[in-house]
């Protein structure tokens, strides 16, 4: 478990790329493909480590869920999507809230809260591991298709634990219906909705009887190190090679402004290629979320300070390209998936392994020039010269 609050400088501009990323995959992919990517715990992790949350920290689940409905639910009849519930009591807003969201499109609201509750009562009683939930967010579209993130609390451990649903992989919430769980390894526990408890799954409803042990086999399942600094271990170099490579090598940094009809400077363009792979990548290329923190950095300098000027330049470049796919123009919204084809290709055929420690010490010599803020840099200020920003 990692404490504190998100500074309202990183808060404000994680809302804003947030809505940019979502509204890039609705764009291209629908809602649906929205619902594919965050129901899976790799690319939610991805998600808050390229918005500049430190990727190993437990407070990405609050700090994403925050962000994402600040920055969706005023546009959300607009995009088709709404965030419902929270951390605390926002988590108990969630039936209101998706009947209230119900009245004006095609889902059954009643339906929505009875899965809210089932889920709910799954994880916090079914899944007997020694995890209390404190947050609930569930994602709805207009269809009635959702997903839910909620993550629980081990508090004499000091460890959280994320559960992940889908409600397209749900064929009954009875067995194995997660499509996803993030924690650290415990070792054996007892799980009434693993397939092979058939003789226990009574007890999942009424909490009464035989409970017999099983590991979570079937989800996906992110298993996160006791260290909270990046470490080359957690990173596939290759990849993040590649990306490196477009930005600072001359003729693939022209060619790639080129493909996003932009002229960027190498640093924006290394942002923009992770993000870009956010958006389009396949499942597969979320195996080490820790590569995408190398887009904005970290909060606590993990793995270097958040580059606030990147992060503003990188936003404006999104946020333009999304501003004129809407009246039609979608020259530079689709550059971003040429972008990511590109950044393949760079992978397949050049030998682009990154320098883990020589990009580092980079980052760290070039952070100063770029406004790179941490929350250890806040705690230097005077605290009413810079407002924290509670997560809801």
């Amino acid at each position: 478990m990692h404490g504190g609050r998100v500074p309202s400088w990183l808060a404000e501009r994680m809302t804003r790329l947030g809505a940019a990323i979502t509204e890039n995959i609705v764009h291209h992919y629908g809602s649906s493909g929205f619902f594919s990517r965050i129901s899976d715990p790799f690319w939610f992790q991805a998600l808050g480590a390229v918005m500049g949350m430190d990727w190993h920290s437990s407070g990405i689940t609050t700090s994403v869920v925050g962000a994402l409905k600040r920055g969706i639910n005023p546009r959300a009849r607009e995009l088709g999507i709404c965030v419902c519930g929270g951390r605390g009591r926002h988590s108990r807003r969630t039936p209101d809230e998706l009947r209230s969201y119900a009245q004006n499109g095609k889902a059954d609201g009643e339906a929505l809260v009875r899965a809210s509750r089932l889920t709910a009562k799954i994880d916090n009683n079914a899944i007997a591991d020694g995890f209390q939930l404190y947050l609930h967010a569930f994602i709805v579209n207009t269809e009635g298709e959702w997903v839910v993130v909620q993550q629980g609390m081990n508090g004499p451990a000091g460890l959280a634990r994320r559960y992940h649903w889908h409600s397209k992989a749900v064929r009954d919430f009875t067995s194995e219906p997660h499509t996803g769980i993030v924690g650290e390894h415990q070792g054996m526990l007892m799980n009434l909705v693993d397939a092979k408890a058939k003789p226990a799954q009574e007890a999942m409803l009424e909490i009464v009887r035989d409970n017999p042990e099983r590991t979570l086999q079937e989800a996906r399942k992110l298993t996160l190190p006791a260290h909270h600094d990046v470490r080359e271990a957690n990173v596939d170099l290759k990849r993040l090679g590649a990306v490196l490579a477009i930005a600072y090598e001359r003729d693939l940094r022209d060619f790639a402004s080129l493909l996003l009809v932009e002229k960027l400077g190498p640093r924006t363009l290394q942002s923009l290629a992770l993000i870009a792979e956010v958006v389009h990548g396949a499942p597969s290329r979320f195996s080490d979320p820790a590569r995408f923190s190398f887009a904005l950095g970290g909060k606590d300098r993990h793995p270097f300070p958040v580059p606030l000027a990147t992060y503003d330049e990188s936003l404006n470049v999104l946020r333009g390209a999304l501003d004129a796919a809407r009246i039609g123009d979608t020259e530079k919204i689709d550059g971003f998936r040429r972008l990511d084809r590109f950044t393949r290709m760079v992978e397949d055929r050049f030998d682009a392994t990154a320098r883990f420690d020589e990009v580092i010490r980079h980052e760290n010599a070039i952070s100063k020039g770029l406004g790179g803020r941490s929350v250890f840099d806040d705690r230097e200020r005077p605290r009413s010269l810079d407002a924290q920003l509670r997560l809801f």
